[in-house]
């Protein structure tokens, strides 16, 4: 298992009430001897964890945030805006109990087995020796995290123990060095699978049992004996062997492991992305695409295919979870000719987290013609709901491009937000109750011509009177990848943050067009780039040099050469069908609708 990667939604645990619990069992769960370093064991297949029935209370993701000071005095923002305290919503979500520490579990049958998976694993993988403590070093000390797996229509699959090491207490260059560890793009995958659905492709999902026990340390790091295990001797602790869950370097060496792995298996590492894994062969091309022990794989050869999950399954404890349905939190359904991806289920999440589930939508997530300012209202008294909110609702722009300028804006005041602002994003959220199924359409036999829109709203913040980029990119009828972005310097025209928002643009289509290429989809012809300001295209297209360029970075001056080298032309289009203007400005409801529609949005058709 790896830290899901999907923002929390809220932090609250419920209350335990059970009192019928199970007493808690006398004797250890295992008992561990002493033994050498080389000692070794032949690696078995780990128990399943217990099938438990699912309840009938609603599904919670399982969380864990940051703890905040909360403040006494909380204000009650004013009814119309449609809120219910936040009392109301954490406890209408969900009693499922998770514990909060190891005793606790262990009044409780289905927490007591998982624990017991867990050190079994643990002791199968050979995470560790057991040795006589060190007098030179001071070992770590590890707590058990409880987690419940739950599928993609909320029910439960699985009680999750994981033993987690305090890696807090590691110091750097003692028993931990490099940390960073790749995960994929949300364009890449988002690009995957319009290629998968433009060309029919098989989309299989695979996922790493105790994929962070694989990575090979190479520092010495000891741990206290962890609860529920006991030795001959008081003074023994554990000696890592492999990475545990918590330590620094975990998913670092996990990666580096897994990376190894597939180089053996004649894959490649792709350029443009470190997470994405290619293996090109006679009868077509694999790829597989990894995000902490979440893989899926695609390509046109099946057979290659099926040799490399066989190869996964001789080197890892690997689960087949059979064709590509819920990614990361996104839903993917398959239709015959279509891929629809959404995040339905997390929409619900989020309108039920805001305490927003009775009232009445919006047609438009922003007000039209509003500018927000830093200091405008009163401060918020704990700001961990908006913090909570806006954190959410970032992670719902990877399939809802329309409520990317709005969430961008709210962004602004995470530092300080206000009364005012909080508002801002309770209509975002009933722009989506409205709109909880819609999703990104990948269409089937779609043309794989890369094509941009590019638009600039000119000093449009109004505290600093910088201008928002917003950008778009198409690959066939696809919209893979997207921006909305403030600009780093105040531009002194219009001209110079169309310019500004088009340079942004040509970098990325560039990096897209070497991906593709690497993916054996050669671009023919140069990508257009659609703009609607015929001073920003003059200049990118001519070398002429007057007041107006003067003040513009030579860095942006990289889309003339890539129009210069046919990478990029520059066809003129009109403001009405400038599909980026949604990312620079809030609109009325009909040019909001035209635009997303232009965007590929579209609701979950009933038939799914």
């Amino acid at each position: 298992m790896h830290q899901d990667p999907v923002p929390p939604l809220f932090s609250v645990l419920p209350m335990f009430t059970n009192s019928s619990a199970a007493p808690v069992p006398s004797k250890p769960l295992l008992v561990y001897q002493r033994r050498s370093s080389a000692t070794s064991h032949q690696p078995s297949e780990p128990p399943k964890p217990p099938q438990v029935p699912s309840p009938t209370v609603a599904p919670v993701p399982a969380t864990v945030t940051p703890s905040h000071r909360q403040s006494t005095r909380v204000r009650r923002p004013p009814d119309r805006y449609g809120y219910s305290p936040p009392s109301s919503f954490t406890t209408t979500l969900s009693s499922t109990f998770l514990p909060s520490f190891y005793k606790q579990a262990m009044e409780h049958e289905c927490w007591r087995k998982a624990i017991e998976t867990e050190l079994l694993a643990l002791e199968e993988n050979q995470t560790w020796d057991v040795v006589p403590y060190p007098s030179s070093v001071n070992p770590l000390g590890s707590k058990f995290v409880f987690s419940i797996k739950r599928r993609s229509d909320g029910s439960i699959d699985r009680y999750k123990a994981r033993l987690v090491a305090l890696g807090n207490k590691q110091e750097y260059g003692l028993d931990y060095d490099e940390t960073f560890a790749p995960v994929a793009k949300m364009t890449i995958v988002r690009t995957i699978l319009a290629l998968a659905a433009s060309q029919s492709w098989p989309l299989h999902q695979m996922d790493v049992k105790n994929a962070f026990l694989h990575g090979d340390l190479k520092e010495d790091v000891y741990q206290k004996l962890p609860s529920g295990m006991s030795t001959s001797s008081s003074n023994d602790v554990c000696k890592l062997k492999c990475s545990l869950y918590g330590l620094k370097q975990t998913p670092r060496v996990w990666f580096d492991k897994f990376r190894s792995t597939l180089l053996g298996f004649s894959f490649t590492q792709s350029q443009y992305d470190s997470s994405l894994f290619l293996q090109k062969t006679s009868m077509g091309i694999v790829v597989l695409l990894v995000y902490g022990d979440d893989i899926v794989i695609t390509g046109s050869d099946l057979a290659a295919i099926s040799a490399i999950q066989t190869l996964l399954h001789s080197t890892f404890h690997m689960k087949d979870l059979g064709q590509l349905t819920y990614f990361l939190g996104l839903e993917v359904h398959h239709q015959p000719h279509s891929l629809f991806l959404h995040q339905h289920k997390y929409s619900q999440e989020l309108v039920q987290l805001a305490g927003l589930t009775n009232t009445t939508s919006v047609d438009t997530p922003m007000e039209l013609n509003v500018k927000y300012r830093r200091d405008e209202g009163e401060l918020l008294d704990d700001p961990t709901t908006y913090w909570k909110l806006v954190g959410s609702l970032i992670y719902l722009t990877i399939t809802r491009p329309d409520i990317s300028y709005v969430v961008h804006t709210v962004s602004k005041f995470m530092q300080t937000p206000r009364h005012l602002h909080l508002s801002v994003v309770r209509r975002i959220i009933r722009y989506i109750l409205g709109t909880p199924s819609r999703g990104l359409f990948f269409p089937t036999g779609s043309a794989l011509q890369l094509q941009a829109y590019s638009d600039a709203d000119w000093a449009g913040f109004p505290d600093t009177r910088k201008s928002t980029t917003g950008w778009c990119m198409f690959l066939g009828d696809a919209l893979i990848s997207w921006k909305c972005k403030k600009q780093d310097h105040v531009s002194k025209s219009s001209t110079e943050a169309e310019y500004r928002a088009m340079s942004a643009a040509c970098s990325d289509i560039i990096w897209l067009r070497g991906l593709l290429i690497e993916l054996d989809f050669c671009p023919v012809h140069p990508t257009p780039l659609h703009a609607d300001n015929t001073s920003a295209i003059q200049i990118a297209a001519n070398p002429v040099y007057h007041e107006r360029t003067k003040n513009i970075e030579v860095d942006c001056h990289s889309i003339r050469e890539a129009y210069d080298h046919q990478i990029i032309t520059l066809p003129h289009i009109s403001t009405t069908l400038q599909i980026a203007d949604i990312f620079t400005k809030s609109m009325p409801r009909q040019r909001h609708h035209f635009l997303t529609s232009k965007l590929m949005l579209i609701d979950l058709p009933a038939s799914i």
